[in-house]
C-alpha cells in the first residue's frame, strides 16, 4: 500500500499542511512528515484516512482529543477534511513523535526495570482517559510512544468509553474477549495492557493453551513476580475483575524499585536501537523507559556539576586572558564560527542537540598521523540518554565531508552502512556543522570524521583524506 499512499508527497493539504514525506501507512491510512507554520512547528505528523461513511466518526473523535491535555498523550492540533485529486479525506495534524516501542522489540526485549518505569507514564495516561470517561482504543507497542524524554501514548485512537467496537478494527490479540460483541472500555485498555507488558518482556505477546479460550493465559517461567501478578489480573477473562489504571499505577508507585546493578559494557555489536523518524513509521519508541535517579546518584550530580563549573571558571579566565594578549587573534575568528560558539541549540522538539566546540585560529584541533592543525570548529551529537541506554559497547560511524576553501562543509555522507540510521543521521547532522580552517590551494578537501558513541556520551575527530 506504500506506493498508494507515496504518490501524494509534494501535495498540499488545505494550503497548510505540505506532505513532505511519507511515513508509513497501512490499507486504510497514511502518515507524512508536514510542518504547522501557525503552531511554529517544523515537523508534525499528518494522517490521511479515506473519509468513507464507516470512519466518519473519527472525525468527531480526534477534535476531542485536540481538546485534551496530557504529559503523556500525543498533542492532537488539527483536525479536518481534505481533497487530493479526485478523493475526499479526514485528516488529523498530530505531535511528531520520535520513536515507538515496536521498534525495539524485534531487537531485545526490555527488561523488568525498564518495563516498570515505562508502565507507570502510560497508567497516569490512561487513567487520566478513563476519569474522562474515555479509553485509547488500541494499546500496543507501536502506540506507546516518546517525544524527546517523554514517554506518551497515541491520541488518534482515542474514543468515548462505551462505543461499540463492532467491525471498527480487525480483531487481534490485544483486543480483550468481550470486543467481539461489545463496547470499547477502560477495561478493555487493561486487557491490552497485559499483552504490551509481556510482549515488551519476552518479544511475544501471550499465549493460550489450545481448546481453553480466555481462560488461562501461559506466561513463560521468566517473568518477574511482581509483574506475573499484574499482568494475571490485566488478562482476567471478566471485565470486571481487571485492576484499573489508577490502582496499577498507585501499586507500582508504592513498590520500592530495585537497585541498580553496575554490568561491565560489553564489545557486541550493539542491535539497532529505536529508529528516529522519518526514515520508519511516525509511530514507532524509546530505548528510553529510563530509570528514575535516586537521590545518591543525585548528589553525585551536584558535586561533579560543582567541579565542572570550577573548571570552566578557570578556562574562561584563561582564555580572557589569552584573548586581552592577541587581539589580532580575536578580531581575525570568522564572524560564522564565534556565532555557533555564543549560540544555544534549538529548544523545538524535533532539534537535534550537539556540543559545539569551536577554536581560535591559532589553536585549531590537530588531526591524527600528525596531519597539520585544521579544524576551528566540532559540532558533537548530544545524545539523548534514552538512546544511549540502548547502547551495549560502542557505536562507531565515519562521515566523509567534502570541505570548500572557505573551510565549511559542502556535502556529507556516511562512508559505509551501519545498523543504526538513527545514529548514521546524529552523526552527518553534526558533521555538515564542522569548520575546518581555509586554503587557497584547492577548490575542495576531503576528511573523514569518526564519530564514537557510548553509553557515556558521543566524541568526534577528523583525519584528513589522501
Amino acid at each position: 500500500m506504500s506506493e498508494v499512499w507515496a504518490k501524494w508527497e509534494g501535495h498540499l493539504i488545505n494550503g497548510m499542511f505540505p506532505l513532505r514525506r511519507f511515513l508509513g501507512g497501512s490499507d486504510h491510512s497514511g502518515v507524512f512528515l508536514t510542518e504547522f507554520q501557525a503552531r511554529n512547528l517544523p515537523n508534525a505528523a499528518l494522517k490521511l484516512v479515506p473519509a468513507i461513511p464507516a470512519l466518519e466518526a473519527q472525525l468527531s473523535h480526534w477534535t476531542a482529543a485536540a481538546a485534551l491535555s496530557h504529559p503523556h498523550l500525543i498533542r492532537v492540533f488539527k483536525a479536518g477534511r481534505c481533497r487530493l485529486g479526485d478523493l475526499q479525506f479526514i485528516f488529523v495534524v498530530m505531535e511528531y513523535a520520535d520513536q515507538a516501542l515496536s521498534q525495539i522489540l524485534p531487537q531485545r526485549a526490555l527488561t523488568p526495570d525498564e518495563v516498570r518505569d515505562m508502565l507507570i507514564p502510560i497508567l497516569s495516561g490512561l487513567a487520566f482517559l478513563h476519569r474522562e470517561r474515555l479509553v485509547q482504543g488500541r494499546l500496543r507497542p507501536s502506540n506507546i510512544l516518546v517525544v524527546g524524554d517523554q514517554l506518551k501514548l497515541a491520541s488518534d485512537t482515542i474514543r468515548p468509553a462505551g462505543e461499540s467496537s463492532a467491525g471498527s478494527v480487525r480483531s487481534s490479540v490485544y483486543d480483550p474477549p468481550e470486543a467481539s460483541d461489545g463496547g470499547f472500555s477502560a477495561a478493555g485498555d487493561t486487557w491490552s495492557l497485559g499483552v504490551t507488558v509481556v510482549e515488551a518482556l519476552t518479544q511475544h505477546p501471550p499465549a493460550w493453551p489450545v481448546n481453553k479460550g480466555f481462560d488461562t493465559a501461559s506466561l513463560p517461567a521468566s517473568l518477574p513476580p511482581m509483574l506475573v501478578g499484574i499482568v494475571r489480573q490485566c488478562l482476567n477473562r471478566d471485565p470486571a475483575d481487571r485492576p484499573s489504571a489508577a490502582d496499577l499505577e498507585g501499586r507500582l508507585k508504592s513498590v520500592p524499585q530495585a537497585p541498580v546493578v553496575s554490568v561491565p559494557e560489553s564489545t557486541v555489536p550493539v542491535p539497532q536501537p529505536l529508529l528516529s523518524l522519518p526514515e520508519p513509521l511516525v509511530r514507532e519508541l524509546p530505548g528510553k523507559i529510563a530509570p528514575r535517579e535516586k537521590w545518591p546518584k543525585q548528589r553525585l550530580f551536584v558535586a561533579i556539576a560543582g567541579v565542572l563549573v570550577v573548571l570552566l571558571a578557570v578556562w574562561t579566565g584563561l582564555r580572557s586572558s589569552h584573548t586581552s594578549q592577541s587581539p589580532e587573534t580575536s578580531r581575525s575568528v570568522p564572524a560564522e564560527v564565534s556565532a555557533s560558539s555564543s549560540s544555544a541549540p534549538s529548544a523545538d522538539f524535533k532539534s537535534v542537540p550537539s556540543r559545539s566546540i569551536t577554536r581560535p585560529p591559532d589553536q585549531p584541533a590537530r588531526s591524527p598521523a600528525n596531519d597539520p592543525p585544521s579544524v576551528l570548529h566540532e559540532e558533537i551529537p548530544d545524545v539523548p540518554r534514552s538512546a544511549r541506554n540502548t547502547i551495549h559497547g560502542h557505536i562507531k560511524v565515519a562521515v566523509r565531508v567534502t570541505v570548500d576553501r572557505s573551510g565549511n562543509v559542502i556535502h556529507a555522507a556516511v562512508e559505509s552502512p551501519i545498523s543504526s540510521k538513527y545514529f548514521a543521521r546524529l552523526a552527518t547532522e553534526a558533521a555538515r556543522k564542522w569548520k575546518f580552517v581555509s586554503s587557497a590551494d584547492q577548490d575542495s578537501r576531503k576528511w573523514q570524521l569518526r564519530f564514537e558513541f557510548t553509553r557515556g556520551g558521543a566524541t568526534g575527530r577528523a583525519a584528513a583524506l589522501r
